[in-house]
């Protein structure tokens, strides 16, 4: 701004220009500083520009090859060359409108040839394109283009909703595939365990039952030469008959024993002893 100190002195502040007149008619630019005019000369200032960058954010509302109405949000950063001040400040009387007008023209020129995915992947490319346009024009009339940035891309609404959902039902889609892959391992795993858990049984039943026909046999060899005169089947009846004994005593002193029944009798004794020697007996054949 200009601040006039007396009649023929003034002042031109930082990051501006003076545009002096005489007689109506463009004599010089005056850069920042202190300077001297002559009025009774027909000297004067016309005006100051600004110099300093300045931004404007621009608006444009235009379709896509696809059929989807979209907003773009340009922001263009600009300047008054100082140089060509004069230019600047004769050639425009609205430099941001001008400026609009033309981002208006380029835009709805590009979008209308791309679809939406296209236009989100290469919005730096209609920026580009902005760019040159305003360069080329604006330079004339004393203006520089500094950036052009594409802040946003704004489509309706209806059109953002669904690119949601398909977004949603994407991820979605992709969690049930890594959910049933978890579920699988997890099967598998479980089911390999419960193998290893039984072959593992399998294995200490085989042994337990290697285990008591070891016992038996050498308490059958023990008392065979212990008491002289019994065979080995007298000694074999007699250790089925305490164990049946002892095992009937165990489920009459434990109370939570759910209550079995089974023939019980003196003539039964001998049945339970030729089951149970049965059984041990095709156990060991068998080889476990």
């Amino acid at each position: 701004m200009v601040s006039a100190f007396f009649l023929f002195c003034g002042c031109v502040e930082q990051a501006n220009v003076a545009v002096v007149e005489k007689w109506g008619r463009f004599l010089r630019l005056a850069e920042p500083g202190l300077h001297f005019f002559n009025p009774c000369a027909g000297e004067l200032v016309a005006g100051t520009l600004s110099t300093r960058v300045q931004s404007l954010d621009v608006r444009v509302e235009t379709k896509t090859k696809d059929n989807v109405f979209v907003q773009l949000i340009c922001t263009i950063q600009y300047r008054v060359v100082k140089e060509n001040a004069d230019d600047a400040f004769y050639e425009l009387q609205n430099p941001q409108q001008q400026i609009q007008s033309y981002v208006f023209d380029v835009v709805r020129a590009i979008v209308p040839r791309m679809e939406l995915d296209s236009l989100f992947e290469q919005k730096n490319e209609v920026a580009k394109a902005v760019l040159e346009e305003l360069e080329k024009v604006m330079s004339d009339y004393g203006y520089s283009i500094e950036h052009i940035l594409m802040v946003d891309i704004i489509p309706d609404a209806a059109v953002r909703r669904a690119m949601n959902d398909i977004n949603a039902a994407q991820r979605l889609q992709l969690a049930s595939v890594y959910k049933g892959e978890a579920e699988k391992i997890h099967l598998v795993k479980k089911a390999e365990g419960e193998a290893e858990a039984k072959y593992l049984s399998g294995v200490g039943i085989a042994k337990q039952r290697q285990a008591i026909t070891d016992g038996l046999r050498e308490n059958i060899l023990n008392f065979s030469h212990s008491v002289s005169g019994t065979s080995a089947k007298e000694v074999m009846d007699l250790i089925m008959v305490t164990q049946y004994f002892d095992t009937i005593k165990e489920l009459g002193d434990n109370s939570k024993t759910t209550t079995v029944f089974i023939p019980h009798g003196p003539g039964h004794v001998k049945d339970i002893g030729d089951q149970i020697r049965t059984g041990m007996m095709e156990a060991s054949s068998s080889g476990l």
